[in-house]
């Protein structure tokens, strides 16, 4: 490996931003030119000493900035980047459903050194989804962060809330389902973060959960501080059937909600991205600092 690649491997920066940067200053220098090809990924991955996803997470990132061609299935081709017809940067990404969304931007972040993760939501289920394949990674050590720190916000257990309840009646046993589920995701959540602990005693883990009584209705999840993830909670009316009970009920479905995605930009920090992912952080972290509490989960 020669003194370029261990800067790269070596610095803060996610492994696969590191690889973006590197080719986007080689294309820029000439070392690629406007219809050539970038090497194979087996080739990217030999001389960066990464894995396959992380050569493609770069590459994507260079065809999101209009570098690349989107042709898959073979090697890059360079396009004219200072064409203005060149798609839009990384800030200004595609919305999509959580699933894909909060999958695809959890595992980037994980391919940084200190990864961070605050997460507002009704519940824990999707995020406890989509930690777990990143999770079984560092603990097979296919990912080395040095620390990860997550900060969970949840509405206060006992808390009368707007959502869920019933069409018609009074009886609270959506709350009393709802508290169910969220100590369950809690109690995965733990239980994940403590085998990770058990395996590799040389990261260190920060796990805060923290309670307030509001209703949410959107879901945040700030990663790295670098992205922000922001989507709408829909109501929606169903039949459940919990024990003895059974009605319909006012409920949301978070998997099923529409997450847009915001970067920030180092270097336009003014810019749409930048000031977005800023004012989320500055959101989350007024509540985390006054009126939330220590979640107690109920049984």
């Amino acid at each position: 490996m020669n003194e370029e690649e261990q800067e790269v491997t070596g610095a803060t920066q996610p492994p696969y931003l590191h690889i973006a940067d590197v080719l986007r200053g080689e294309i820029h220098d000439g070392v690629y030119r406007v219809g050539e090809r970038l090497p194979p990924q087996a080739e990217l991955e030999h001389r960066f000493n990464v894995s396959r996803p992380t050569v493609q997470r770069a590459l994507t990132e260079l065809r999101r900035a209009g570098y690349l061609d989107n042709q898959r299935g073979r090697a890059a081709e360079v396009l004219d980047w200072k064409d203005a017809s060149a798609p839009p940067p990384a800030a200004q990404e595609t919305p999509g459903p959580t699933f894909k969304i909060l999958d695809r931007f959890i595992a980037e972040a994980f391919e940084a050194e200190d990864v961070t993760i605050d997460a507002y939501s009704l519940s824990a289920e999707t995020l406890s989804s989509a930690l777990g394949a990143p999770l079984n990674r560092v603990i097979a050590g296919e990912l080395n962060p040095k620390s990860i720190r997550l900060r969970l916000l949840l509405p206060t257990p006992d808390a009368i809330l707007g959502i869920p309840r019933l069409v018609d009646g009074e009886e609270e046993w959506p709350l009393v389902r709802l508290r169910e589920l969220v100590g369950a995701q809690v109690v995965s959540l733990a239980s994940a973060f403590r085998m990770v602990t058990d395996v590799r005693a040389d990261i260190v883990q920060t796990v805060q959960l923290r309670a307030m009584p509001v209703t949410p209705l959107h879901k945040l999840y700030i990663l790295n501080g670098r992205s922000a993830l922001s989507g709408f909670y829909h109501v929606v009316r169903r039949d459940i059937t919990y024990g003895e009970h059974q009605g319909e009920i006012y409920d949301v479905l978070g998997v099923g909600a529409v997450l847009f995605p915001y970067r920030a930009d180092p270097e336009d920090t003014a810019g749409h991205g930048s000031r977005f992912v800023e004012e989320s952080q500055r959101w989350f972290d007024s509540l985390w600092n006054t009126i939330a509490e220590p979640l107690k989960v109920f049984g």
